[in-house]
């Protein structure tokens, strides 16, 4: 191999190997197959080119920078919808009717809270003198009108006889008149009397004709005036007889007897207090019907209706419900509602135990949505990022239904496109930021 000289920096002579034993002769490329080598070569790189320009432009725009791990994305599906809610609540007695005091009185408590009832079973008693007093009051004013109208009978008979008996002695006479009238035709014939005495006999019969009609007309209008005053005292009687039934019912009331069979609740009154009417003295629970007693948000108030599915989660075991009433007042920006086990209350439950439900609001199919996630305060659910490989780009939305999950968009995404879920405070509102890793 030659060798070249060179010198040092002090004049020496120094050895250097070259590379002239390493080179050879090259043929150059002619004909078509060079030119398409040399074509395809020159396109190679002008893709390349447009490519990273294309990446340069994509990232030297974005207006931020964000790490790709700090963010969370999701693709928006197509399907259906489903808005819910997830709300708390405790589990109540469906029956616990409040015991009040049916008049005034002092009551004597024969359960104390805690104790097991039956149905029916006397529970308190009512002490209660003046309603007492009322009661014979009243009574001793009913045998009183039911003697009156006895004694009304006995007269109203006594007067009816009478008028018959004057009836049919106006009877006699028409028949007496009759005879004395065929012997004075037979007289008048013969002319043994005169026409003075005929004409006589003839006025007798017409006048014994009119008093007996006017008789029976009499003996008819007494019948009638005798049934009416019997039915004015019968009608006083059955008045004063509701009053003596309904002040019976009342004092038997004095006795006071469990509606359910259940436990005795709290007692609103201590023993042989004096209560007045309609006061409340106790609660009876039926222990054998529990319902969910849920707070919802005043801003779903409107939503809810009798009759919406609901999932009741109670001792890690799911159970279906419907809701079966809702509350038409507003407390602490709540609303209360009840719902019932469409199965059966589970066993085992006890009053204000806690537990957590989730209510069907509607379905909606057809629909496109997304995961539900912190970018909808972020963006006040107007503005979304789509994800676009290591670019982010900020884009206008219009939000619909939101559930406990998903969250509807009507307008503004399609179907498989990725949307950044987590806030987006970061982003501090660019059109386009870069994700990194």
């Amino acid at each position: 191999m030659p060798l070249s000289v060179v010198k040092d920096e002090a004049g020496r002579p120094v050895t250097i190997r070259d590379t002239s034993s390493q080179d050879r002769p090259v043929e150059p490329v002619r004909g078509a197959a060079g030119r398409i080598r040399w074509i395809a070569a020159v396109l190679g790189l002008g893709l390349i080119v447009a490519v990273a320009s294309t990446l340069w432009q994509r990232w030297s725009g974005a207006e931020r920078s964000v790490a790709r791990e700090r963010l969370r994305v999701a693709q928006v599906a197509a399907g259906e919808f489903v808005r819910d809610i997830s709300v708390q609540g405790s589990i109540v007695a469906a029956v616990s009717p409040t015991v009040y005091a049916p008049a005034d009185g002092t009551v004597t408590l024969l359960a104390e809270a805690g104790n097991t009832v039956e149905r029916g079973q006397e529970i308190a008693r009512l002490d209660s003198p003046e309603l007492a007093s009322r009661l014979r009051q009243e009574q001793a004013t009913l045998e009183s009108l039911e003697v009156g109208l006895e004694r009304l009978q006995i007269d109203g008979r006594k007067r009816l006889l009478s008028a018959r008996q004057a009836a049919d002695l106006a009877g006699v006479e028409i028949k007496a008149a009759e005879r004395e009238l065929e012997r004075a035709r037979a007289g008048r014939e013969r002319d043994v009397i005169s026409q003075q005495d005929y004409d006589k006999a003839s006025d007798d019969l017409e006048s014994a004709t009119l008093r007996y009609r006017h008789a029976m007309q009499d003996a008819e209008l007494v019948e009638d005036e005798v049934a009416f005053e019997l039915k004015t005292r019968e009608l006083e009687r059955d008045r004063q007889q509701l009053m003596v039934t309904e002040l019976q019912r009342q004092v038997e009331a004095l006795s006071i007897r469990s509606p359910v069979a259940g436990v005795i609740g709290n007692l609103s009154v201590e023993q042989k207090a004096a209560v007045s009417a309609n006061q409340p003295l106790f609660t009876v629970v039926d222990l054998t019907a529990f319902e969910a007693e849920l707070r919802v948000p005043e801003v779903y108030a409107d939503d809810l209706g009798p009759g919406m599915g609901v999932s009741l989660r109670y001792g890690g075991e799911t159970f279906d419900g419907e809701l079966r009433a809702v509350s038409p007042e507003v407390a602490n920006n709540e609303v209360i509602v009840r719902v019932r086990f469409l199965d059966g209350a589970p066993t085992g439950l006890r009053q204000n135990q806690r537990v957590s439900a989730t209510i069907l609001l509607e379905r909606k199919p057809d629909t496109l949505f997304v995961q539900r996630g912190p970018f909808l305060d972020s963006g006040n659910g107007r503005v979304v990022y789509v994800v676009d490989g290591d670019v982010a780009v900020r884009r206008q939305v219009r939000i619909g239904s939101v559930s406990i999950n998903a969250v509807e968009i009507l307008e503004g995404v399609s179907a498989g496109e990725a949307l950044v879920i987590s806030s987006t405070d970061a982003f501090r509102a660019a059109q386009t930021v870069r994700l990194t890793d």
